[in-house]
């Protein structure tokens, strides 16, 4: 069996699919899996052993000049790739108008969620099948029935295996360092997300005394800002190098325990296992959050989180807190108050001694 998967952006959308990659190659020996992707996210459904070939498409560039785009040569190289293979079926994953527009492009039926259970209910019409999948439920679970419907099988809910096997590399023995590393991803998208950087510095400054080499990657140039901002003056913290994907997740991979706010990353620490604590505030992790083992999310204890607001509205008593120096400041955005650091070391402490090997069993 030859089946296409379209599931483009994003990064943490990307990486809920894996696990119903690997259901379905478990359930269908044999199955061929090709896959349509954002170029920036490309290498990661090729960590997949079961997926054959990756489709690239940059949706996202090309509708800056989509005019000129739409009918120039990069265009019409892509559709000629979706042309290539007729597939047994075609999977939307994605559940947008364009993600069903790139799905017939491809030869074969498509398959994808119904009118009720779907983003964007116009997609639904662009299916030849339909099926409804709750809405209730975690991202990476629809997509693993989405799938198990489309194909015809079952799955076991209670198990998760993304199924990622990293690029192998050479280890560099002149920057190895024997202490154990604490990964930080700071950069996220809405300024409602973004962990207080006083919050971060102190975070880093306690795990750095600890005897933890605390390691800030970087995407932006905004984020490499952030990131020599927090580590200014602190010996024990690495700005690293802008870096591949793959070798962004074989640094998470070594790292004993990671730190996130709501971003893409968090989901890509979480599907390799890395004991990590997420701090939400104006977003809800209930059904998009970090998925799978040795996870923590810690949520706003104010009445107006989760507000899915880009920016923050708080409209109660400004929440203060205290520097080092006795210092005091508000918090900003308010909803971080309640995961002060202090606390979130302790967090992570105590999900890094808990973490073992995964056993049967989904844990968030």
């Amino acid at each position: 069996m030859h089946i296409l998967i379209v599931k483009t952006s994003s990064l943490g959308d990307v990486i809920h699919t894996l696990p119903a990659v690997s259901d379905a190659a478990r359930a269908i020996p044999g199955i061929r899996i090709d896959w349509v992707v954002e170029e920036a996210f490309a290498e990661i459904p090729a960590w997949h052993p079961a997926v054959d070939r990756v489709i690239p498409v940059a949706i996202r560039r090309w509708r800056k000049n989509w005019w000129h785009n739409l009918f120039g040569g990069e265009v019409q190289h892509f559709r000629q790739l979706l042309k290539q293979s007729r597939y047994d079926l075609i999977i939307d994953a994605q559940g947008l108008l364009k993600s069903a527009l790139v799905s017939r492009q491809a030869r074969g039926p498509v398959s994808g969620l119904d009118k009720d259970s779907i983003k964007e209910p116009v997609a639904s019409r662009f299916y030849h099948q339909r099926h409804a999948v709750p809405k209730a439920e975690h991202a990476v679970q629809r997509v693993r029935q989405l799938f198990a419907r489309s194909l015809g099988y079952a799955f076991d809910a209670s198990a998760l295996d993304y199924g990622i096997v990293l690029p192998s590399t050479r280890l560099n023995a002149e920057t190895a360092d024997e202490r154990p590393n604490l990964m930080f991803l700071h950069g996220t998208t809405w300024d409602s997300k973004h962990w207080p950087e006083v919050y971060w510095r102190e975070l880093a400054r306690m795990a750095s005394d600890m005897g933890y080499q605390v390691k800030l990657p970087w995407g932006s140039a905004d984020e490499q800002e952030r990131a020599l901002r927090l580590a200014q003056g602190l010996a024990g913290v690495q700005v690293l190098p802008r870096m591949s994907l793959s070798a962004l997740a074989r640094e998470l991979s070594a790292s004993a325990g990671v730190v996130a706010v709501d971003t893409g990353l968090g989901h890509l620490a979480a599907a390799l296992n890395c004991p990590t604590v997420s701090i939400y505030g104006a977003t809800n992790p209930f059904l998009s959050g970090t998925f799978g083992y040795h996870q923590l999310q810690l949520k706003s204890d104010l009445p107006c989180s989760p507000c899915m607001r880009r920016q923050c509205h708080y409209q109660g008593q400004p929440l203060t807190d205290t520097t080092d120096s006795g210092e005091s400041f508000v918090v900003t955005p308010a909803c971080y108050r309640s995961a002060p650091p202090a606390a979130v070391l302790a967090h992570l402490q105590r999900m890094m001694e808990q973490a073992t090997t995964p056993e049967p069993g989904v844990t968030q």
